[in-house]
């Protein structure tokens, strides 16, 4: 099967008041369809930078992006970005903002009923089919979330990209998430990259953990399969040997990494 998303010899520099600045350095590696990748690694190792770059926000100094074998030279419909902020219409409710990103993709294409029917459907998947015509303001910080994602979901997207969307969340919350997550991406197929800092996260939800190395000049350290049988059970999953394995095997990169600069 050949890869949705190919990053071949990628680097990223940005000018800065000290000089240049190399984020990343000679990045490649491949993304399949219908699998879920974490991004792990040090702040400042260039998790954001490469998202940004596989969303099209920003344009590699050197390198190239592929999805579907086409160039990556913006954002596309195709690639949904769900960030660590909701980024919510603060005036529209829940249903207006997903409303939104709807009429965008599908303009001329689904009538008035369907577009709505839609909508509802996605607020649905995420568990807000109760709080349709609530505002940002009126919802808790999770719930925040689970619109993102629905907004993000209602695009259709071939690849969602995921820039901590758990990381300000309480542990209970983050946990409700991420097993939305695990089920949307096996009920849709779902491409998802998921950028971490919670180890745990990472080999819950992965099926290959892209541990990045410090920065500046970040590149790909290790990518370590997580051969977990789906569908993942968090409880199940404290009393598996290799849940344990897995997550001390990113645990000792990262430690790695840490005692290297300090």
């Amino acid at each position: 099967m050949n890869p949705i998303i190919r990053v071949q010899q990628v680097s990223q520099r940005f000018a800065t008041a000290q000089g240049e600045f190399l984020a990343l350095d000679n990045v490649s590696f491949d993304i399949h369809p219908g699998e879920t990748l974490s991004l792990i690694g040090h702040s400042g190792c260039g998790k954001s930078t490469l998202l940004n770059l596989i969303a099209g926000l920003t344009r590699p100094s050197s390198g190239v992006l592929l999805c579907d074998n086409r160039e990556v030279t913006g954002p596309g419909p195709e690639r949904a970005v769900v960030f660590q902020n909701h980024s919510l219409l603060p005036w529209l409710t829940a249903y207006q903002n997903v409303e939104l990103a709807v009429q965008q993709v599908f303009k001329g294409k689904m009538n008035r009923s369907e577009m709505a029917e839609w909508i509802e459907h996605n607020l649905g998947r995420v568990q807000m089919s109760h709080a349709l015509h609530k505002r940002p303001g009126e919802i808790s910080g999770g719930m925040k979330q689970r619109v993102g994602i629905a907004r993000a979901l209602a695009m259709k997207p071939r690849v969602l990209l995921l820039d901590e969307p758990f990381g300000a969340l309480d542990a209970l919350t983050r946990a409700h998430l991420q097993d939305s997550v695990m089920r949307i991406q096996q009920e849709l197929n779902t491409t998802i990259v998921l950028i971490t800092h919670d180890v745990d996260e990472a080999v819950l939800l992965s099926d290959r953990v892209l541990m990045m190395t410090n920065g500046p000049a970040a590149r790909v350290g290790e990518i370590l399969p997580i051969d977990l049988p789906r569908p993942r059970s968090r409880v199940a999953l404290a009393e598996e040997p290799r849940y344990h394995h897995l997550r001390q095997q990113v645990l000792h990169f990262l430690y790695e990494k840490q005692t290297a600069v300090a």
